[in-house]
Order: structure tokens, then sequence, then C-alpha cells
């Protein structure tokens, strides 16, 4: 009576038109703790979910027409969804067919790309619903990174289908999935590195996108070229200096200064000096750090080359960082190499307006005490800043 009150599901099995006749009743596909608390659900409305049992209970459910206890589940589920678990998450939100669990998966995903896609459970993932994340534009990570972690996906993929670990197969079983990765948004060098290496890429392909890297006008490629979301529209960079100068020395300590805007940005890397002496290649360490809570959101261990002029040379981070409005953040730049150039006449505000829309993002700098190699608003290093809107 219980259950045929509590389930429209159980009310057909015990009274419907085809009602079974017999005394005992198998369920053959229901785990026993689910069913168990399946049934201290509907005898006292307790609810009694953990993280094994959730999604067999989710299961049950669903199966028994129980919406109460799916709704529990599936908040239980929110409450516990990080970026380590959300594409296993995502995978059993298809699988039980949630659309709101499945769409909140995501958009962790797209919040913290980088710690999804390095948490186990991303090799686990079946081929559509790696189609459904590749198709997003709003994924916050490097397209190298994207690439390297859709290889790691594949050599697990082969080896669930006893498939040799070779670039043949690795494309065979990535099928579609390949055509979504956007290698026309990776620099040449990444793309030279990696995949133009992988053997996953046909040769005409490499061709293509060497091509499309290297001449004006850009051939066409097969693969897409839109920026995903977060480094949507162009590349904007402002500098708070009006003069450069010679002779900046590093000591193994950070040039630093704190800056903040008035709007959520990216900053995707750093403008950086040369030296003064020639060519030169230099080591560096960026870092973007909130300053607030002393915690690092972004960095690179990383080189540039330089000419000797007195430009600037672009030093990326691995992903962009997001820059919240109003916020106080410190840059950071860690050099060794010999004597570079420096900015001075330096500006407390910086206004960056878009050529096309008007829209102005405005930097403020202030100093940053402590250790930061004489860096401040009015001389010193990180001229630049390189970011999207």
């Amino acid at each position: 009576f219980v259950l045929a009150v509590g389930s429209a599901v159980f009310d057909a099995m015990f009274n419907g038109g085809m009602a079974t006749t017999s005394t005992e009743i198998e369920l053959p596909d229901v785990e026993p703790a689910a069913f168990l608390a399946l049934l201290k659900f509907l005898y006292s409305d307790e609810v009694q979910i953990g993280p094994e049992t959730v999604m067999t209970t989710l299961y049950t459910a669903k199966k028994y027409a129980v919406p109460a206890l799916e709704a529990h589940c599936v908040e239980f589920l929110k409450k516990n969804l990080r970026a380590d678990n959300a594409f296993m998450l995502l995978t059993q939100a298809r699988l039980f067919d949630e659309p709101q669990l499945a769409s909140l998966c995501l958009e962790n995903i797209d919040k913290n790309t980088s710690d999804a896609i390095n948490a186990e459970g991303f090799t686990d993932i079946d081929l559509d619903t790696l189609v459904a994340v590749l198709e997003r534009d709003t994924l916050g990570i490097r397209e190298v990174r994207l690439f390297n972690a859709v290889v790691r996906w594949s050599e697990a993929e082969c080896q669930r289908q006893q498939l040799q670990v070779i670039p043949e197969n690795k494309r065979k079983v990535l099928g579609k999935a390949l055509s979504l990765i956007r290698f026309p948004l990776m620099t040449i060098e990444e793309f030279a590195a990696g995949p133009a290496q992988s053997g996953i890429l046909t040769d005409r392909e490499v061709v293509s996108l060497f091509l499309h890297f290297t001449v004006n006008p850009k051939p066409r490629v097969e693969f897409i070229d839109r920026p995903r979301c977060c480094l949507r529209g162009k590349e904007c960079s402002i500098s708070r200096f009006q003069q450069v100068e010679s002779r900046w020395g590093y000591s193994g300590t950070s040039d630093r200064i704190r800056f903040s805007v008035n709007k959520r940005i990216f900053v995707v890397g750093f403008g950086l000096y040369g030296s003064i002496h020639g060519p030169t290649d230099y080591q560096v360490n960026i870092q973007i750090i909130h300053t607030d809570s002393n915690t690092v959101l972004g960095q690179n261990d990383t080189g540039f080359s330089c000419d000797g002029s007195s430009n600037t040379f672009r030093v990326m981070f691995k992903e962009p960082v997001e820059i919240l409005p109003n916020v106080n953040y410190t840059a950071c730049a860690t050099l060794k190499g010999p004597d570079s150039h420096y900015g001075t006449k330096g500006l407390r505000k910086v206004i960056h307006e878009s050529p096309t829309t008007g829209a102005k993002t405005c930097f403020t700098f202030c100093y940053a005490a402590g250790n930061n190699n004489g860096t401040s608003v009015e001389d010193g290093q990180i001229p630049e800043i390189i970011f999207y809107t």
C-alpha cells in the first residue's frame, strides 16, 4: 500500500490491469542500498543519500517515478559539484537525462576548465560527452592544453576498445571530436611543438594549418577559428609608461605592481622589456596574485628572446586569468638575465577604449609594498598588460 501510494510505477505493478499475482517480486536492476533509500523515503520522508549511493538512488527514483526523491538526489549532486568531479557527474547527468544538472556541470567546466580536464574522471567520459564539451564557446583554456587532454582521452578510449595505442587509432576513436579542436587559435610555436608532431593530423591538415599561420591572406582551414568565449573579441593591451630608459638589474627578486580594473577582463600575458646589450634570451616567471588572499591565480615559467631594442616582448600565461572589477591584484615578473630597459613617467590610471564599441576599460595602478625590485607606479618593469574584455 505504501509503495503503491508513493509511486505510480508500483501502483501499476500491484493494482493495474497487468498487475502481478506473484507473492515475490524481483527488482533485478536495483541496488539494495538504493532501494533501501527509496523505502526509507516513502515510509518516513527520510532522505538518506551519500556520495556512494546518490547515483544508484537517482536511477531508482527515476525508474519508480518518485520525483521528490529524484529532486533530493539532484540537489545533493549540485551541492557536491566540484571541478574534479564535474566530468563524472556530467556523464551521469546525461545518462539519467537530468538537463539541469548537466548544464550546471558544464558551467563548472567552463569556469574551471583546466582543473576539470586534469581530473581522473575526464578520460572516462564517452565520446558524445566529449563532443558536447568541445563544441562549447565558453571554455577558459588555451587550445593547446585542450588538445593535449583530448589526446589523453583518445589513449584511454583505445585501451577501452582494445586497440593498439597508435596515432591512426587515436584519430579513429576521436571521430568528429578532432574537428572540434580549434587549431587556428594556437600560436604557431604551440602547434609546431604539439599537434603537428602528434601523428593524429594528416600531412595535408598540418600543411594547411602552417599556411594558415604564416601567409596572408590566410587560406581556409577545415578547423574552427572562432575564439572560445572568454577570449571573445580582439586582443587588447595597455602600456603604463610614457618613456623608456636603460639599465635595470635583476637579482632574483620579483618586480611587482598592484592593479585593479573597472570591469571583468581576462589577462593573457604581459609585455616585458628586453636587454640593453643586444639580442638575448631571458628566463622568466610571471604571476598574477589576488592581493588580499595572496592566492596565485595564474603563472607561467617560461623564457623569451629579445632583439636589443627598447620594444616590449610578449610573455603569455598558460590560461587566461579572470580579473574581476574593483578587486586588487598584483602582477609579478621574475627575470633571470642581463640588465634591461625600464619604463619611466608612469601613469596611475590608464584607460583603454575599444575602437569598435567605444567601451572603456580603466586600469588603476598602485605601489606593491615589500620586495618589488624597485618597480613602482612611476618607473620600473611590467610595462604592458595584454588582455581580452
